[in-house]
């Protein structure tokens, strides 16, 4: 992939907040206990409780998980049901945690950035318990201190809504401008656009790459070593 990199590098260096998506632009948090299985396994405990016709052909199908959660919360918000089903999602989270594969060059990254003086956060619709015993098994834990974001109860607040990348800015002292929002779906680029934040798309594949630009991404990347290599050429604005 042709990766633009007078923007990138303008990116690089007029972010001193980087906030970052989790499942992708970190780590691949899917990689052995699979979405797919996940999501049915939502849809199995539903119809275990009678309640399979809350949802559609088309949602039952879905490999998404938030999915089928969005999909329970719109017919029942704020109810035990959502609570629940939230819950048995998380720990399904927590256990793909152990087979979860790290994104090509996502460490280093996190840790120059860090050291250059630029303060990271996560902005994730995966639970914030997920992400942190990622980060914490990673050793990264302390890059981001406190300020991981994510899912809460309240699901109408999921990406696209810019919840998450708020709180983190508000909780940081951060000025949308100074920062830079790194995630892999339109619906990140959404929340980015929403929340006044740059935004730089991490696409694995073409597909991937095509839905970003679609939703209005300018810099979309297969790789975050182009990334390593301008921060290690001097090209971040730390602080």
């Amino acid at each position: 992939m042709a990766v633009d990199t007078e923007n990138l590098g303008r990116l690089v260096r007029g972010a001193r907040f980087v906030l970052w998506d989790f499942d992708g632009p970190i780590c691949r948090l899917f990689a052995g206990h699979t979405a797919e299985r996940v999501a049915a396994g939502l849809v199995a405990w539903l119809g275990g409780r009678g309640l399979g016709d809350l949802l559609t052909e088309a949602e039952r199908e879905s490999p998404d998980p938030h999915a089928v959660l969005r999909a329970v919360d719109r017919r029942h918000p704020d109810g035990d049901l959502v609570a629940e089903l939230e819950e048995r999602l998380t720990r399904e989270e927590l256990r793909a945690t152990a087979s979860a594969l790290p994104t090509a060059y996502a460490d280093p990254l996190i840790r120059t950035w860090t050291a250059v003086g630029v303060r990271p956060a996560v902005a994730t619709n995966n639970s914030p318990r997920v992400a942190r015993t990622y980060l914490a098994g990673r050793g990264l834990l302390p890059c981001f201190g406190p300020h991981v974001y994510g899912r809460t109860r309240e699901l109408r607040l999921l990406k696209p809504d810019p919840h998450t990348l708020v709180r983190a800015l508000g909780a940081m002292g951060a000025a949308p401008s100074a920062s830079l929002f790194i995630g892999d779906s339109p619906a990140d680029c959404e929340a980015a656009r929403l929340a006044r934040v740059p935004f730089l798309g991490y696409a694995r594949d073409g597909r991937k790459a095509e839905s970003l630009r679609d939703a209005g991404a300018d810099t979309v990347v297969d790789s975050l070593e182009p990334l390593l290599a301008l921060l290690r050429a001097g090209g971040a604005s730390g602080g």
